[in-house]
């Protein structure tokens, strides 16, 4: 994989996935971090909890994604001091969006995807690009394996179309437990073609009761 000489960026692999439901949110990614041919570490989380009832999943590169997830706790530490409450996944999800494009002309190598519940209680996703754009969605994929794993969310997930009217609910018809066995089946499906994706699958389940985690092996080689 080669590089112009100037470029100061490096992709890390690895790939994150969120699905929301009606009253959960299913957070993933795996924890292989490594450099072209080389694997760093096989025990490398790619999550990061940030608000109330909310987490961070970020592909790209581990400079930035590390200050990126510093810069955010701190706001939000900030927030927390200020207004004498955690901030909701909403309020996080335009923060990130911002912090982001404050960065646009030398922007965050980083690849996100947001997820956690809303004021409702309803499951929320956002997705992004490197520079703030972002939509909520009911599902999406972030990392070197995303383009292998999108094609089966669509295909099972069926997301509506944000241009139909009246709007629809864009969460996913699947139950809790429905979604985390989808979550591993796609993860299983990409680490057999994408050599940046693989080891451990970490898990993170938002819903009223709180946030667990889980950890699911798939493969050393």
């Amino acid at each position: 994989m080669s590089r112009r000489g100037d470029w100061v960026y490096e992709n890390n692999g690895g790939t994150c996935v969120a699905i929301a439901g009606a009253d959960y949110c299913v957070v993933a990614a795996d924890t292989r971090l490594s450099v072209g041919y080389s694997i760093l570490t096989r025990d490398h989380s790619k999550i990061c909890d940030l608000a109330d009832k909310c987490v961070l999943a970020s592909s790209g590169f581990q400079g930035d994604i590390k200050a990126l997830h510093k810069n955010l706790a701190a706001r939000e530490l900030l927030y927390q001091h200020q207004h004498n409450k955690r901030m909701s996944c909403p309020a996080m999800a335009q923060l990130l969006s911002n912090t982001l494009y404050y960065k646009r002309f030398f922007p965050y190598y980083a690849f996100n995807v947001l997820g956690g519940l809303d004021s409702e209680g309803k499951g929320c996703v956002f997705t992004y690009d490197a520079v703030g754009s972002y939509e909520r969605t009911g599902y999406s994929a972030q990392g070197t394996g995303s383009s292998l794993i999108m094609p089966v969310l669509d295909n099972q997930l069926k997301s509506p179309s944000p241009l139909l009217l009246p709007a629809r609910d864009a969460v996913t018809p699947l139950s809790e437990s429905e979604a985390i066995d989808l979550v591993k089946d796609v993860f299983a499906s990409a680490t057999e073609r994408d050599i940046y994706t693989g080891d451990k699958l970490e898990i993170v389940v938002i819903n009223k009761a709180g946030t667990k985690r889980e950890y699911i092996e798939l493969r050393k080689d």
